[in-house]
Formats: C-alpha cells, sequence, structure tokens
C-alpha cells in the first residue's frame, strides 16, 4: 500500500499564525484608521486655463514623450465632484491616461451657489461645454478632441453631441450613462409624479441639497454600507485595500448640491417624460435629435449599477447616428467600474486600446 504524499499547502500551524497576526494588525491598522483624516486627493499637476462662475476647465500637464493629437476632455456629473477621475497616485485615470500620452482636459463644474439654482440644460450644453470646447481647441491647437462623460456628465455630453455635431467632436466616450430613463428603476420610483412634488422642493429650497442627493444614493442598497465596514475591517490589515477604501469613501461622502432648475428639468423632461430617448427634447428651441450624433462612439456599461441600471444605460449606440460604435460591458457597478483596483486592471486599459486607435 503506497503512502499518500505529503500535502504541498500551509500547516494548521502556519494558518492559526497568519490569522493572528492580521488580528493583530486589524487592531493597530483600525486605531490608525480612526486616528488618520481624509487622505489627499485630485495631486496629479494641472493649469486652470478659464473660469467662470464656479466652473473651471483644468488642463492636466502631459508627461509621455508623445502626446496623441486628439485632446481629451472629461465631463463631470452635477451631482459630485470630479476627483474620482483623480483619487491618488496609482488610483487616477487621469494619471493613467497622461502616461499613455493623452493630451487631457476636465471642466469642473465646482460647488452650486445659490444663485446658480437658475442653471437648466441650456446652460450647461449650448453654452458651457460649447465654450470650454472651443477654449481646449485654442489651446491645443486641435479642432478635433474627444469628449467623455460619467454618469449625468455623459448624459450632457450625449445632448451636447447632438446639437453640434459639426464642432469638431471626433470620439465621444458614455461611461455609465442614462438614457432610457425608463429603466431607472428605484430613482424612477421615488420621483413619481403621484408623490414626487418637484416644484415644491426646488421653489423652497433652489438648489437640492447633497445631504437628499447622497441619501437617495445610500438608500438604493441600503445593505451596502455595513457590507463594505465588514469588509474594510476584514481587510484592515492590507494597506493597499485600505487605501483604496478611504479615496471612494472620501469621494463617495463629498457630494455637492444639484442646481435647482436643471433638476426640476431632468425630473420632468427626462425621467416622467423621457423626452431625451424618444428624441423630444427640445432646448432654446433646437430638438436634441441623437440621430445627428456621427462621432465614433463607445458606451461603458457596469453590469452591477444601481444608479445608472443597465436597461437606462445600454440604448445608446441604437439611438445615434454614428456609424464606429461599440458597446463595452464590464462587470462591476456605478463607481468601482471607473476607479479602484478592478477599474485599472480591467476598464483603463480597454478605453486607452479603443481611443488610441482613434486619437491619432
Amino acid at each position: 500500500m503506497s503512502q499518500a504524499e505529503p500535502s504541498s499547502g500551509p500547516s494548521i500551524g502556519e494558518i492559526v499564525s497568519r490569522e493572528i497576526e492580521r488580528a493583530i494588525q486589524r487592531s493597530i491598522k483600525g486605531l490608525e484608521y480612526l486616528r488618520i483624516g481624509d487622505p489627499p486627493v485630485a495631486q496629479t499637476p494641472r493649469d486652470i486655463i478659464y473660469k467662470r462662475g464656479t466652473l473651471e476647465l483644468c488642463h492636466y500637464r502631459p508627461v509621455a514623450d508623445e502626446i496623441y493629437r486628439v485632446p481629451l476632455m472629461l465631463v463631470m456629473s452635477l451631482v459630485s465632484k470630479p476627483y474620482i477621475f483623480d483619487l491618488g497616485p496609482g488610483q487616477s485615470l487621469i494619471e493613467f491616461l497622461l502616461n499613455r500620452g493623452y493630451d487631457v482636459y476636465m471642466i469642473d463644474w465646482g460647488v452650486p451657489r445659490p444663485e446658480d439654482s437658475r442653471l437648466r440644460l441650456e446652460d450647461y450644453c449650448l453654452d458651457f461645454i460649447p465654450d470650454c470646447a472651443k477654449r481646449m481647441a485654442d489651446r491645443s491647437g486641435e479642432k478635433d478632441f474627444s469628449l467623455l462623460g460619467y454618469c449625468m456628465g455623459g448624459t450632457l455630453a450625449l445632448i451636447y453631441a447632438a446639437l453640434f455635431p459639426e464642432y469638431g467632436l471626433k470620439n465621444l466616450i458614455c461611461l455609465t450613462t442614462p438614457v432610457n430613463y425608463e429603466g431607472m428603476g428605484m430613482f424612477r420610483l421615488w420621483s413619481d409624479r403621484k408623490h414626487f412634488d418637484v416644484d415644491r422642493i426646488v421653489d423652497t429650497l433652489g438648489n437640492v441639497p447633497a445631504e437628499m442627493m447622497y441619501n437617495s444614493f445610500q438608500m438604493l442598497r441600503p445593505a451596502t454600507r455595513v457590507i463594505s465596514q465588514i469588509r474594510l475591517w476584514d481587510n484592515m490589515w492590507n494597506d493597499e485595500f485600505v487605501k483604496s477604501y478611504r479615496l471612494l469613501e472620501r469621494w463617495g461622502n463629498d457630494q455637492i448640491p444639484f442646481p435647482g432648475e436643471c433638476f426640476r428639468q431632468n425630473t420632468k423632461e427626462l425621467m416622467w417624460e423621457n423626452k431625451l430617448y424618444k428624441n423630444e427634447l427640445v432646448l432654446d428651441d433646437r430638438l436634441v435629435d441623437l440621430r445627428l450624433i456621427t462621432a465614433s462612439c463607445l458606451n461603458i456599461i457596469a453590469q452591477h449599477d444601481d444608479i445608472a441600471p443597465f436597461e437606462a444605460t445600454k440604448d445608446i449606440n441604437q439611438l445615434i447616428g454614428s456609424r464606429d460604435k461599440q458597446d463595452m460591458i464590464l462587470k462591476g457597478g456605478h463607481v468601482s467600474v471607473l476607479a479602484g483596483p478592478n477599474a485599472s486592471k480591467r476598464m483603463w486599459p480597454a478605453l486607452d486600446r479603443w481611443l488610441g486607435e482613434r486619437s491619432t
């Protein structure tokens, strides 16, 4: 009878020792976590080349020896700060793009003031984005450019692309971008016109408070925060995990008010009437016809997105007139598809491959 070969895996004693060491590290690092303040963010060097009210147009300083000819402009949602694009060294999409040779610009909407409650989609899509695109062209010397919009920033980019198809937009990247608001799940249910008095909210408050937006996001998955804190404790010994968690937590807690009139318009015309999807949205007497978009388009969809669900984001390429268009469906949620360890391994390289071929 032959003897069984000894196992090559760790012994019981080694496993116990490892878990004891991790428990000790959890306790030590847990105290450090409570003592240390928010981690620094948005550290990639940049120049503010234009200011207008709270808006800032930023140009990030190139670092690669060879730069793609076509510049790239990033557009953020109106309810979150844009440093999700630039969390920190090694965890920054902007840093990655610069290292890959892109000429990167970004619109930072800033934190809306009380007087900004009057701002509407017309201001963002007919004025602010075209103005920034022109100033980027003046700075870069290139008429062609690429536009990447995240969440509602992608919706703004879509509307701009439909209204200005002849103004040099070469590539359009929509990242977790809602277009069919019938697919907005719980958001659509909560804002049903039968019980959601958007006029009273805006007329009373002006800008919609950041706390209201933050709580609505949290209510989509009420157990998420508890689960994430359990995962944090389990991985407290892992410095890289804790670093990424703290950066994403800081951004997630750092919401900003939603300009009131734009919120009213977004609720009535997009959420209730679904006018963008139906090609019925009119801004300043101009029809936003998505069929007029001819730029190459990449639609990046997160499979497990609770904020901009699959059903709300999947139809962009069926609505636009572009010939060169692609859907990219990735594992992950609304934030993890853009930032964090999974994004740096999946979305970032895939974006680079698609955009690099179209930026010369």
